[in-house]
């Protein structure tokens, strides 16, 4: 392979790598951090503007540049390479990890823009400027475009965040020492110390790669309070069991969704006030609940005849066979022969469904991103009519009233909008506060009464104390969720912003 040849290949690894780096930086802020919106674009705005300062700087090096560039990778694939580990130690011990964390995007950024200007002026010697700038432009944007495919569907469900960054760091390193070969002869002395450095930081990365399992374990057991007996990472989130003496939690991507010692009042309060209202439902649909635990309450009901399940993640619907005591909770829904279940985005598949059905309960992750948000849009809530009975009932988790009421309410709003008629509700959940649900039909209703004697937590009593709002939970008015704003994603951000 010729020189030029070797040094488009080192573009592409370049662009591919840097990109990696900043997907994993935005990932790690909106994961640690939450407010997903607002840390990833001001991840992406940060190293975008690294970027131009590198290629700024990169305009006073006059000579060495060989050097420069050799220097200037193995220092990309050392920071680079060890980001992850590195923001996951500080976000577990320090107070300041936003400085750490933006600290980081900038030195990457910056490091990453001084290369491509670097390796330009290296190539000039090769190809005159016209092809010069389109190769290269070439060869960089289709790393990027590499990057942004690897990234969701291969490297961080298959190697995680941690292996990905040191996997990538020993990718720079690598391009780093063989340059010290395609470029000897322009990089004078000291090319054997150049090379022993290009080991070692391959050998340092490499010994974290053997270790990246210890240490993800250890850096999510500094994250939660409790003791991690479960962890994995899916295609579309991180998947986190906790334990503690009386129970144990499961967490998506750092946000608690149920706590095993109390998590029976979120579910009952979910599921059978829309099930009473039916009175005798037959075909039930839950979007959403991968845990099985709605499930759970829906089929205490003899007259169901047909649940089906529509839960994106296999991974969450396949989480009780491969954590038993989950299993136990939700008393082996999966296996009742009346369940179905179905991998895919509930949006889409709603399209081609056509079966009506009598009950519809919701119980969707908070909507914290914009892939979670046009899930509880007026598009949404309108698809979702196509596919009720006349007579049907639609039960939807909304977040907290106490601390996010314009977020519960821009929901309500939103359901009205749509053209069903709603009455909001809301119960005390110990591990999340007072939490909102929504009960909605297509004709105004009355509060459900006959309620189940054997439950845990409701009678009718506590059903109409639930639907009674206090003073600091009355109606907001709100935009309206749509696919076009994704509103609800900025309220929810900010209040809950706020709440922590």
């Amino acid at each position: 392979m010729s020189r030029t040849a070797i040094l488009f290949l080192n573009v592409f690894v370049i662009a591919t790598c840097g990109l990696i780096y900043e997907l994993l930086a935005g990932t790690l802020a909106s994961y640690l951090l939450g407010d997903s919106v607002t840390q990833f674009s001001t991840c992406i705005g940060v190293y975008l503007f690294a970027l131009g300062v590198g290629a700024w700087l990169s305009g006073f090096l006059e000579k060495s540049l060989s050097r420069y560039f050799i220097e200037v990778e193995l220092a990309v694939a050392l920071l680079g390479g060890f980001s992850a580990p590195l923001l996951f130690l500080s976000f577990a011990s320090l107070q300041f990890f936003t400085v750490v964390l933006y600290c980081m995007i900038l030195a990457i950024g910056t490091l990453v823009g001084l290369e491509l200007p670097l390796l330009m002026r290296i190539l000039r010697e090769d190809l005159d400027f016209k092809h010069l700038v389109s190769r290269v432009l070439t060869f960089d944007y289709v790393g990027c475009l590499l990057a942004s495919l690897l990234f969701p569907i291969f490297l961080v469900p298959d190697l995680g965040l941690v292996r990905t960054s040191l996997t990538f760091g020993i990718c720079n390193a690598i391009v780093g020492l063989w340059g010290t070969w395609v470029l000897q002869s322009s990089l004078g002395r000291g090319v054997v110390f150049l090379r022993v450095r290009g080991v070692l930081v391959i050998v340092l990365l490499v010994a974290g790669m053997i270790k990246a399992d210890q240490f993800t374990t250890w850096s999510e057991d500094q994250l939660y309070s409790d003791a991690v007996v479960y962890s994995s990472t899916s295609r579309y989130q991180r998947i986190v069991m906790t334990q503690r003496a009386n129970g144990f939690q499961l967490w998506l991507d750092g946000n608690l969704q149920f706590s095993s010692r109390d998590e029976y009042r979120y579910h009952e309060a979910l599921v059978h006030p829309a099930a009473t209202l039916v009175q005798q439902p037959q075909r039930v649909l839950v979007l959403g609940g991968g845990d099985g635990l709605a499930l759970r309450e829906i089929l205490k009901y003899d007259t169901v005849e047909h649940v089906t399940l529509v839960d994106l993640d296999p991974a969450m619907t396949g989480l009780s066979a491969r954590f038993p005591p989950l299993e136990d909770l939700n008393e082996g829904a999966f296996h009742d022969d009346r369940v179905e279940v179905i991998n895919a985005d509930a949006m889409i598949w709603m399209e081609g469904s056509w079966q009506p059905f009598d009950l519809v309960v919701i119980d969707f992750p908070d909507p914290n991103n914009f892939s979670l948000g046009k899930l509880y849009t007026r598009r949404f809530y309108r698809q979702l009519k196509s596919l009720l009975a006349k007579d049907a009932a639609v039960a939807i988790q909304c977040t907290s009233p106490l601390e996010a009421p314009r977020s519960f309410w821009c929901i309500v709003n939103t359901l009205e909008s749509a053209g069903f008629a709603v009455r909001p509700y809301r119960v005390s959940v110990p591990s999340f506060g007072v939490w909102g649900f929504a009960l909605a039909q297509l004709q105004p209703f009355e509060i459900p009464h006959g309620c189940r004697e054997d439950l845990d937590f409701l009678n009718d009593d506590v059903v109409e104390t639930m639907f009674k709002l206090p003073n600091d939970m009355l109606p907001l008015a709100t935009e309206i969720n749509r696919l076009d704003n994704q509103i609800l994603v900025s309220y929810y951000d900010r209040e809950w912003e706020i709440a922590r």
